[in-house]
């Protein structure tokens, strides 16, 4: 049902990365060619890591697994960071999800990673619910900031 990734999945995982900015109400946002997401997964120095869910009647693609690794210094270990997580609509409720998020959490143990984290948006209830029911807790005592674009551009040539 779960397995890495390989080149050809790029398409799907394409897709899936642009339903789920759609579902997330920033498909203006979601820039990503597959080109890039081909560089990024398999290129010379990969940045990112994926897995994919394969339903069990006909082997089509319908959820994926995007993620990298990040580095606590508290914990002097690498961590995982999911960048997304994303079942097809029609498929969610057939146990994707959650065998996606056991293998990483499979990988991370199996590796000495200290950490599993994500973020979810807030009005995102039926994700949050679901992610709670496997014991994930929110971090509600941080806040995430971001540079993009023109205020990253101006920083950068500060």
């Amino acid at each position: 049902m779960i397995r890495v990734a390989t080149p050809e999945d790029v398409p799907a995982i394409h897709a899936m990365v642009r339903e789920l900015a759609e579902y997330e109400k920033a498909l203006d946002e979601a820039n990503a060619t597959e080109e890039q997401l081909r560089e990024a997964l398999f290129g010379e120095r990969p940045a990112a890591y994926a897995h994919v869910a394969v339903a069990d009647d006909d082997g089509a693609v319908v959820g994926f697994a995007l993620w990298f690794l990040n580095f606590s210094t508290w914990r002097g270990v690498h961590g995982v960071y999911l960048e997304d997580l994303y079942v097809r609509p029609e498929r969610r409720g057939g146990g994707y999800g959650k065998a996606l998020l056991t293998e990483l959490a499979r990988i991370s143990v199996e590796r000495g990673y200290g950490r599993l984290e994500w973020s979810v948006l807030n009005w995102n209830a039926p994700s949050i619910a679901f992610y709670e029911s496997l014991g994930a807790r929110p971090q509600d005592e941080w806040t995430v900031y971001r540079l993009t674009d023109g205020a990253l551009a101006e920083l950068g040539a500060a």
